[in-house]
C-alpha cells in the first residue's frame, strides 16, 4: 500500500491514497473462481451489496477485502483506493475508487428501521444540481432508481465545463449506501461494469448502535495503515 497527503495548497478535499492489487486468478491465468458469499456474479444486481449479516464471517476476512470500519470492499486488478479524510479531524469521509479513467465515490448512512430514505435523497440530490444550474434525470438502472447529474464544474484554470455523474443508492438494513460513477463509466456504458462490481461486492458494517438517519456512517483507514508526513508545497 503507498499512502500520501495532499499538500496543503490544494483545494481539494485531503486524499489518502492507497494502491490495491488483487492476488486471486485472472483471465491471463487461464483460471476462473467460483463467487464465495458475498461475492456477486456479474450481472446479477441481486447478489449485492450486502449487509455483514448476509455474509460469512470468513469472507471478512479474505485477502481481497479491505476493512473501512462501516465499509469493506473488496479490490480489483489495477483498482487504486483513495480516502478522503477531514484535514482538522482526521476522519475519513469517502471511499473513492479508481481504474483508469473511471471512480466510484462510496458513502454510507444510517437510515430508519422501518423504510429505505433513498426515494427523499434522491429528491434532494436532484434538487441541489438544478439549483447548480445542472439537471438531474432519473433513470433504471442495475440496482433500482438512478440519476444521471449534469453540473457545472470549473477547472483550476478557471475553465467551466460539463460534468457528468451517476449517483446509485440501496437501501439496506438501517443504512443508506450510495456510490457516485464518475468519468468515463458515467457517460459510457462499456466502461461501466468494473465500477458496478465493485459496488456489489461492497459489505456494509451498520453496527447496532443507535444513530440519527442519514448519519455518516464511520469509515477508517486499512488496519496497520498510517498516512504519509504531508507533503510540501
Amino acid at each position: 500500500m503507498i499512502f500520501r497527503r495532499k499538500a496543503k495548497n490544494e483545494d481539494t478535499p485531503e486524499t489518502v491514497d492507497a494502491v490495491e492489487e488483487t492476488t486471486g486468478p485472472t483471465a491471463q491465468d487461464g483460471g476462473t473462481e467460483e463467487p464465495a458469499a458475498g461475492d456477486s456474479a456479474a450481472g446479477d444486481s441481486a447478489a449485492g451489496p450486502f449487509d455483514v449479516t448476509e455474509v460469512d464471517p470468513a469472507t471478512l476476512e479474505a485477502e481481497d477485502r479491505i476493512d473501512l470500519g462501516a465499509l469493506v470492499i473488496t479490490g480489483l486488478p489495477g483498482m487504486e483506493l483513495r480516502l478522503q479524510v477531514d484535514e482538522q479531524s482526521g476522519d475519513v469521509q469517502a471511499i473513492l475508487l479508481v481504474l483508469e479513467d473511471s471512480a466510484l465515490e462510496l458513502r454510507a448512512f444510517a437510515a430508519p428501521k422501518t423504510a429505505g430514505i433513498w426515494d427523499e435523497v434522491r429528491q434532494e440530490i436532484a434538487a441541489e444540481a438544478t439549483k447548480m444550474g445542472g439537471t438531474a434525470s432519473e433513470t433504471e438502472g442495475p440496482f433500482g432508481t438512478e440519476l444521471v447529474l449534469v453540473v457545472p464544474v470549473q477547472d483550476p484554470d478557471g475553465q467551466i465545463f460539463s460534468q457528468t455523474s451517476r449517483v446509485i443508492g440501496v437501501d439496506g438494513p438501517r443504512w443508506l449506501l450510495r456510490g457516485t460513477v464518475l468519468g468515463r463509466a458515467a457517460v459510457e456504458p462499456e466502461a461501466a461494469p468494473p465500477m458496478e462490481q465493485a459496488f456489489r461486492n461492497v459489505i456494509v458494517v451498520r453496527g447496532s448502535e443507535p444513530m440519527a438517519p442519514r448519519e455518516s456512517l464511520a469509515l477508517k483507514l486499512p488496519a496497520g495503515a498510517q498516512p504519509a508526513a504531508e507533503e510540501e508545497a
